[in-house]
């Protein structure tokens, strides 16, 4: 792969090349991308979906909305510092193509802000919700009028997937989507690939699938264009990552990790003394001890150990790229960037104590529970409306549920998958507190 051809400008349905040194530099493309995500209707609903607590009104846990503003804003420094060294290494890139090291910055910023835009409410157990509901309830009866990745498509339900599906996807008058550059959506792909086949490799692009079968052309479209290495072809295909989605990833990494582990602490999960110990131990090469001690609060004393263990792996991350740039760009870097890193040790201590002590806490068990119920519900509605008018059977309450979901999910198609699809994507497009309300009125 090379980075002339992964930093493309270009966008969906472009006649002519967009070149980096004709952009005008006071709105420069790759920013554009940045702005038509924060002011799309998909990521303004993040502030109602949840991060690590779901439904909870407490002012500082985090909500998909302010996690991906921070993700973005790490990915920016992430992308910057690693493009300042690129350009020393290529020089050629500023020289013949005019590229600056804020545009690694930008690209990367646009991506991580859209990072999560495809998640459904309830965080991840409202994608494994959607994928139960198909694997082992009332969803299981369309199978044998699937493909096998159609179906697998639907019990795998998957967040990136939709995400690429809300970026991209054409409606009458909006065609392309958001039309964003092809440079953040290639750095938005984590996993380039189908849902089948399932985990071919322990590739860490492999891990996941990235788009649905009804977005598989321009996906292809997109991949090709950037020159991301097709590592599968034929029926099954699939791409290596373009490099900045590593940066992306580990952007991602470096909040949930240190972020999700600072609620747990401010809602009393995790004990402060216990929590602080680990982080000292993250940062203790680079800890101002006579500042710390000088801290009285609380907030502060964590608010500092955040700030600097953000920092610390921040830096170590573009350490890893940059050391791997060359594998990286065959396409034969098989891990994430952190996966790498020194502080490997610290960072698997503090995950496994979140884990313990906040993703499997009764409030968010519990939360989850009734996250199941409320979304197998709705699918069961809504899917049933939507077959039975399909087939010109349906009934005058089918058609009081259609005028519940929006004019853009309601495509006239033949496709048995493109109507079942339409539907989960749009119970994924729900908030939290949408799908509990709208449930309610259902059940009158």
């Amino acid at each position: 792969m090379h980075w002339e051809q992964l930093l493309s400008l270009k966008r969906f349905g472009d006649t002519h090349k967009r070149l980096r040194k004709e952009q005008d530099e006071t709105r420069l493309g790759f920013e554009v991308d940045y702005d038509r995500i924060i002011f799309s209707s998909a990521f303004r609903s993040l502030q109602d979906k949840t991060q690590v607590i779901p439904l909870s009104k407490t002012d500082f846990v985090h909500t998909r909305l302010t996690h991906s503003l921070e993700v973005s804003v790490v990915a920016r420094s992430l992308g910057r510092l690693a493009g300042k060294q690129i350009l020393e290494k290529h020089p050629y890139l500023k020289e013949v193509h005019g590229y600056h090291f804020n545009d690694f910055g930008a690209i990367a910023a646009a991506a991580a802000l859209s990072h999560d835009i495809g998640n459904p409410p309830f965080g991840h157990s409202g994608e494994k919700a959607i994928g139960e509901y198909f694997k082992n309830g009332n969803g299981r009866k369309f199978k044998d009028q699937l493909t096998a990745k159609e179906y697998q498509d639907l019990i795998d339900f998957e967040g990136n997937a939709n995400g690429f599906k809300i970026l991209t996807e054409s409606r009458q008058g909006v065609e392309g989507g958001l039309r964003l550059s092809y440079a953040t959506l290639g750095a938005f792909m984590k996993y380039p690939k189908e849902s089948l086949p399932k985990k071919p490799t322990s590739h860490v692009a492999d891990k996941k699938f990235g788009f649905f079968q009804s977005d598989k052309a321009f996906f292809e479209e997109v991949a090709s264009d950037l020159g991301m290495k097709q590592t599968r072809k034929g029926k099954d295909i699939s791409f290596s990552r373009h490099p900045l989605a590593y940066l992306v990833e580990a952007a991602d990494d470096i909040c949930y990790t240190i972020i999700d582990f600072e609620d747990g602490i401010n809602l009393g999960l995790i004990d402060e003394a216990y929590a602080l110990e680990y982080l000292i131990k993250l940062v203790k090469n680079k800890i101002n001890t006579q500042k710390y001690n000088s801290l009285k609060t609380k907030e502060d004393r964590l608010s500092y150990l955040r700030a600097l263990s953000v920092s610390t792996l921040i830096e170590e991350a573009v350490r890893v790229f940059i050391a791997n740039e060359e594998a990286i760009l065959k396409g034969e870097f098989k891990t994430a960037l952190l996966e790498k890193s020194q502080y490997i040790a610290q960072i698997d201590d503090i995950i496994k104590l979140s884990v313990e002590k906040i993703y499997k806490s009764e409030e968010v068990v519990v939360k989850e529970i009734s996250g199941y119920a409320v979304v197998e519900k709705l699918l069961d509605v809504f899917i049933n409306a939507v077959i039975r008018k399909h087939h010109g059977q349906e009934s005058n309450y089918d058609k009081l549920i259609l005028r519940l979901i929006p004019e853009k999910f309601l495509k006239t198609t033949s496709s048995i998958y493109s109507y079942i699809l339409s539907v989960c994507c749009f119970i994924a497009s729900l908030t939290d507190g949408k799908v509990t309300q709208l449930l309610k009125k259902i059940n009158g």
